[in-house]
């Protein structure tokens, strides 16, 4: 008799609460001090973009998983995905004009 492990649903909420609480930590840290100082510390202005595309991105796959059989719920998660992949590519594209600008 074998059973199949299943993840606790909660498992996934507070894995997605951790990376809230530490993204956006992070997210203020770094914002203050790109701003303070935006010469010495514009190489934060990516890193910003790249910790709001990892918020994105485990937002809109939670929901993507969770959404079995709800279109809606689905749809929405898809669209998550599709903002971060968007502040990824911005984040890239503005990592390119500090090294070459």
């Amino acid at each position: 008799m074998t059973q199949e492990r299943r993840k606790r649903p909660g498992n996934d909420s507070l894995i997605l609460d951790v990376i809230h609480i530490v993204t956006g930590i992070l997210i203020v840290i770094f914002a203050v001090l790109a701003f303070l100082n935006p010469d010495e510390n514009r190489i934060l202005f990516p890193a910003i973009f790249f910790l709001a595309a990892i918020l994105n991105l485990a937002n809109g796959s939670y929901r993507f998983r969770r959404g079995r059989g709800k279109k809606k719920e689905r749809a929405a998660g898809a669209a998550l995905m599709t903002a971060g992949g968007g502040l990824a590519l911005l984040g890239v594209l503005s990592l390119m004009t500090i090294w070459w600008g």
